[in-house]
Formats: C-alpha cells, structure tokens, sequence
C-alpha cells in the first residue's frame, strides 16, 4: 500500500510540476503581451491621422518620426516567392504526402530564409477546400477536398512557419496568413472569384474547418478574407464572417489583411460601394485592418490618404476603428521584434542552402503518387534496359536566367536551379543506358509535327518515359477551364505512342485533376507527381528506378469527365440500388478515388477493433489496427480513418475522414495503428446548427483509400 500512495504521489508532483511549469508559462506570455499592449497605446497616442492611415496598407514605409518598422511580406505557399528561393512541391503535391510533420519542417526551413533576407509577414498557407470542380485553376494550391486533411497540414505550415510556445514570432520565424475566408472555391461554373452561394451546414461542416483549426489551435496571426462574395455578402465587408464569428465566436486576435485590392473592389466589382470612399469605410467598419494593395497607382488603393482623410476628419466615430486596426498591426510588429531590428526595410537577397534543397528533395518523393502499375513495369531495372526514350512537352525546360519556370506551380520562386525529369534520369542512368530525347509537341501547340521525332525515339528504345499534364500556363489562377482533357494534341501524342508497342510510364506534372481516360484505359504505369518543385526531376528518377518506393496518395478525386462535377467522395446517400442514383450510359465512379495510390510493395489490414466498444457522449475510445509489409521492399503506407454516424437527426455524409497516418513499414514488419475517437471526431451539427454527439451507431472504417473495398470496418455505440 505504501508503494501506490508513494506512486500516486510522485505522480501528483510530476503533474503539479507540469502545471506550475505551464502556468509559468502562460504568465510569462501574459505579462509580455501586456508589456506590448502598454508600448502599443503609449505609441497610439503619439501618432498623427495620416502616420496611423499609413499603417493600414501592406507597404508601409518605416516612420522615422517615431520609429516605427516596415514589416515586408511575399508569398510562401511552397517557398518564398523570390529569386534565389528554395522552390518546395506545390501545396497540392504536398497534401499528397500526407505528412503534416514534412510540412512543419518545410516552413520551418522557410521561415528561416525569410528571416535572412528581412522578411517577416508571409501570404500563406491557402486552406481552401477543393469542392470537387477541377475545372477552377486554383486546386494546385489547395491540400485537397476533405476538410480534415486540410486542417492537418495547415495547422503544421502555421506552427512551423511562426513557431509555437516561447518560439512563436522569434528571430527564426515569420508571420502567416491563412486564406481565403471562406469557401473561396465553392463558386459557380469553376471560375476565380465567382460568388459562394452555400448553406450554413456545408460553410460549417466542409469551409470553415480549416480556419477554426488555424485559430485555435496553430494561433496564426493574420487572416486574408477572399475575393467573392458569400451568400450576397462580400468577405471584405462581411462583418458576422470578419467580426461576429472570427473574433467573437473564435478568439482570433490577430490583424485581417485585404487580399490583392479587395477593399477597392467593394466599389469597382461588387458594386455595393458607391465610390472608394465608401469602400474603405465598409472595409474599415467590417474589420479588415490592412489593405493589400498590387500596384503603386494611387487608384488601386481605398486606404490613400486622399481618400481617407476628410472622411475620418468629419467623423471622428471612424477613427476609433482605425486604431483598433493600427494597434492590432502595431502589436504584431511588436511580437516580431522589429522594433528591435534595424533597417527593417532592407531586402536582403535570398539564399537556398543545401539543407533546404535535400528537404525538397525529401518532401518531393513522398508526394508522388502511383496510380497504375500493370504487370510491374516499375521500377525499371538499369541492368536490363539498354535505351529509354524520353518523350513529351513536360519532360524538360529550360528558362533564361532570372525567369519562371512553368512546371512548379503558381507563386513559385526562381529556385538556384532546376531539374527536369530528363535531366533526373540522365543523372541516374548516367551512360549505362542510352536515353533518346524527343519533346513530341509543345504543351499549347495544336502542331504534331514532332510526332514522328518522338514516334522514332520510342521506337529504338526498351521503355517510354512520356511525360505530360499541364503548367502554369494552362493551370494557375485565373486559369479555369471549361474542360479537363489533357491541353492541346497529347492525348494524340500518348495514342501515338501506345500504337509502337513498347511499355510506356505515363508521368504527369500538373496543378489539377485531369480526365485521363484515355491514358488510364492503355497505358500500364501512371504516375502523379503534380508539381514537385526545383528538384522533380531527381525525385522522379529515384522512383522511376526503385530508390524510392512511392507512398503518395490522392487528396482529389480524378472525375472521368466535366459532366460527372462536382467530383469529391464527400457524397451522402442516394438512389444507388434503385436503378435512379446513376448516370445514363456511363460510369458514375471517379477514375481515381480520394485517399488513392499505389505502392511497389503491398499492405495488409488485420484485427481492426476497438478497445471500448460502448461510450457515453463525454468519453474518448480507440480504434486499433494491424498494418502489416506483405512485399518484399520496404515501404510507407498511408492509413485511413473514416466515420458515418448511421442514423442521425440530420443528413451525414457516406463517410468522412477523421484520422490519418503515414507509417513506413519494412518486408514483413507489422505496426499497430491507433486513432483516437472523441466528442470533436464524432460530433455533428444537429437540426438547430449546434455541435453535438448524438447517441447511436457509428461505423469506424479504416484503410488504404476512401474506396470501400479498401476498407476494413467496427461499430461504435454512442450511449
């Protein structure tokens, strides 16, 4: 008995320890942000009406007067979006890794670059969920489709970027920006910047997710409202959205930054705003606190002075408005230690280390996605091919110095170098094999006349590498696209090639989801890669040739064609089973489901369980299962957690993930996989819009895609 109570004591040190330690903690953090509240309101007061209407664009110049810092900014979605940048996968690559910890690590090696070359505020990370319409060019910058997954790795970008606990906003990271609230990509016909016309369960349960996750749990410092409107409402003058929800209901304490001339768009887009005078003050009444202004002319901006001044003059109730908005900018630059930093408006030059470039490299591999590999074509084996012909638009490029290359993806950095996937094989077969290089057609040339080039070099080679798909010219913002067929004359390309008879590797490179049928119906290995950043092409060679095992898998379903959008596995039920839930004359399935992707080794599911198969609504369970190596090559494997609540007061969906883990698993080896199941992964929003766990059934599938063939299921009651 003296040996528990002596237990039972220890323990209640350790945890009393561990209170008083986190208690310190949150002391300390207090008394800092009341030493900057005080520093704040003593510099508030000191400041004129043009010095504090100065602080509400995102160019601010330093103000000698009182000496108060720039805070300079960029885009970071997949590295600084600078010359001489680390060019990371594009962030539809990355959500494909399904690794929230390789994302942590990327930010947190971009934070550092920006801090050495004097930038602090960054336009990133993008939580978008994808709603199923690829045909909306932005899907590249987006995780994916499920609203989980994208939580997952944006509440990781903002850590790493900004930092956590005593290390958040210090010397070593920067300021992030999660965009675009909200349900920016929920908009009609697939076009940029079409309006969002939702209701308030999908807003709740798919868009807002993300931004909640962001808030409370990463703490991210800024928020970028989107360019549409919401159910009749602009974001840049919503104030429920901006205010009522994001500041009330959540906490966020942070500024709200414009995107690109938003505020002005009040007047000039929307049309509800008279003029930019009234626009500035909707913006400024609403909550947005800077204005994001591309372009010097003065009449981009609804923040000049010119338009400010004699409003806020004549109606002093405004000002009130602008210095909440001054001190929320001021507190930042405070956290972020510029007051302390001189020339704060010097832009250094940027600088990828090797170190950041070797973590490229990693993250790259572990977004590639194999979709198809019939009769193991891949890997190829060096010792027994003699040739390999290296065919189409996306297989090499080459730029002139200091200009964009066309196959990372939007906001992409001018890296120190980049390699092609013709370069990747070249430097990995070296001159054991023969490669024969055509480019076949051009990405947006209807011209074939380099068929027969490509058609001869297939033709003297062992294997076709044909590598095709999309870039920034034909995918980005602002590239929508009325149809999701492979650009210009390559689907003829990849017939013309099939017809030699030689075993092709399909690779795409591409930003969105494309209707592939052709290719996916004939060719025998497929490859997604999308855009894998400044070192593809090495990624790409080391698992074409087996140094890699791909474990990648898909966060957007591939439709079959435009006509089967919006394409998503976040469906509810239908009339499947009666003859009605289909579509006449062809395949309702997706050509590649959400969660999908193969490996060079195979996975086996075994013993799903649960360890309390009864709970009441307050207790938490786990759901346990055994994900065995059945190959012979060491491998990861991605596993899958999915809920349906069975029988509930509102209509749920078919399944929705609420669990995923990446698990590197070696020939034969087993690993047990544990998810938790709690109040928040299987709650729901009732009839009356409250969030609650409704007694009753639920069915726990666990597996290796959201197919149901793939996964393995156990009941859980909800007493």
């Amino acid at each position: 008995m003296k040996g528990k109570y002596l237990f039972k004591g220890f323990s209640g040190l350790i945890l009393s320890t561990a209170l008083l330690l986190s208690c310190q903690e949150k002391n300390t953090e207090n008394d800092r942000d009341s030493e900057i509240d005080r520093k704040v309101s003593a510099l508030l007061k000191e400041m004129t009406l043009e010095e504090k209407v100065a602080e509400l664009t995102q160019d601010a110049p330093p103000n000698d007067r009182l000496g108060i810092p720039m805070m300079r900014y960029s885009e970071c979605l997949h590295g600084l979006w600078l010359p001489g940048a680390t060019v990371y996968p594009q962030a539809i690559a990355l959500g494909s890794t399904w690794d929230p910890e390789s994302i942590r690590q990327m930010t947190t090696a971009i934070a550092k670059e920006a801090r050495a070359a004097n930038l602090t505020h960054c336009y990133s990370p993008n939580l978008d969920v994808i709603s199923g319409d690829a045909r909306y060019g932005r899907v590249e910058e987006s995780y994916g489709e499920d609203p989980y997954l994208v939580s997952r790795m944006g509440v990781a970008f903002i850590e790493g970027l900004q930092g956590v606990g005593e290390e958040q906003f210090d010397e070593n990271h920067i300021l992030a920006t999660a965009k675009h609230f909200v349900a920016y990509p929920e908009n009609r016909r697939g076009i940029n910047g079409g309006f969002s016309d939702i209701s308030e369960r999908r807003l709740y349960e798919i868009f807002l997710p993300p931004f909640e996750a962001a808030v409370k749990e990463a703490g991210v410092g800024s928020i970028m409202p989107g360019h549409q409107d919401l159910n009749g409402v602009p974001c840049h003058m919503n104030g429920w959205l901006l205010q009522d929800l994001l500041r009330d209901d959540w906490g966020f304490d942070g500024f709200i930054v414009s995107d690109n001339n938003d505020v002005s768009r009040l007047n000039l887009m929307h049309f509800i705003a008279k003029n930019r005078t009234e626009a500035a003050v909707m913006g400024l009444q609403s909550g947005v606190d800077m204005d994001l202004v591309i372009g010097k002319d003065p009449a981009n901006s609804a923040y000049i002075m010119d338009v400010l001044k004699d409003t806020l003059t004549s109606n002093p109730d405004l000002v009130r408005h602008v210095d909440e908005s001054v001190s929320r900018i001021l507190k930042m630059k405070y956290k972020l230690g510029l007051f302390d930093q001189e020339n704060s408006d010097e832009l250094r030059e940027v600088v990828s280390s090797p170190e950041s470039q070797e973590l490229a490299l990693d993250i790259a591999k572990k977004a590639v996605v194999l979709l198809k590999n019939e009769d193991d074509l891949l890997p190829l084996d060096v010792q027994k091919i003699k040739s390999i012909a290296v065919i189409g638009p996306n297989a090499h490029e080459e730029v002139p110095e200091g200009s964009r290359y066309s196959l990372m993806g939007g906001y992409s950095g001018i890296p120190p170098y980049y390699t092609s996937v013709l370069e990747g094989i070249q430097a990995k077969v070296g001159d054991k094999v023969k490669i024969n290089y055509a480019e076949g057609a051009s990405l947006k040339s209807d011209s074939k006349a380099g068929f027969p080039e490509a058609i001869a070099a297939a033709k003297k080679s062992d294997v076709v590498v044909l590598v095709i798909g999309g870039s920034t010219a034909t995918c980005g913002e602002g590239l929508d696209r009325s149809e999701l067929d492979l650009y210009g004359v390559q689907n003829e390309l990849v017939e013309a090639i099939h017809k030699t008879g030689k075993p092709v590797v399909a690779v795409l490179i591409n930003g969105r989801p494309l209707t592939i049928n052709y290719v996916a119906e004939n060719i025998p290995s497929i490859i997604e890669s999308w855009y894998l950043g400044m070192r593809s092409g090495d990624a790409l060679a080391e698992v074409l040739f087996g140094d890699y095992n791909p474990g990648g898998k898909l966060t957007v379903t591939f439709p079959r064609s435009v006509g089967h959008l919006p394409s998503t596995y976040l469906e509810r039920p239908d009339f499947v089973g009666s003859g009605k839930g289909l579509y006449r004359f062809t395949d309702k399935s997706p050509l590649f489901p959400f969660g999908f992707g193969l490996s060079y080794t195979t996975f086996n599911y075994s013993n799903l369980r649960i360890v309390k198969n009864n709970i009441n609504a307050d207790e938490s369970t786990t759901v346990e299962v055994d994900v065995t190596n059945t190959g012979a090559r060491a491998g990861d494997e991605v596993v899958q957690m999915y809920i349906r609540d069975d029988f509930a007061s509102v209509g749920r969906y078919n399944k929705m993930l609420k669990g995923f883990e990446r698990v590197p698993l070696e020939p034969g080896e087993t690993k047990t996989v544990r998810f938790e199941l709690n109040a928040e992964n299987l709650s729901l929003y009732n009839q009356k819009m409250e969030k609650v766990v409704e007694p009753g059934d639920f069915t726990i599938s666990v597996g290796g895609s959201s197919l149901t063939d793939d996964l393995n299921e156990v009941k859980l009651t909800v007493l």
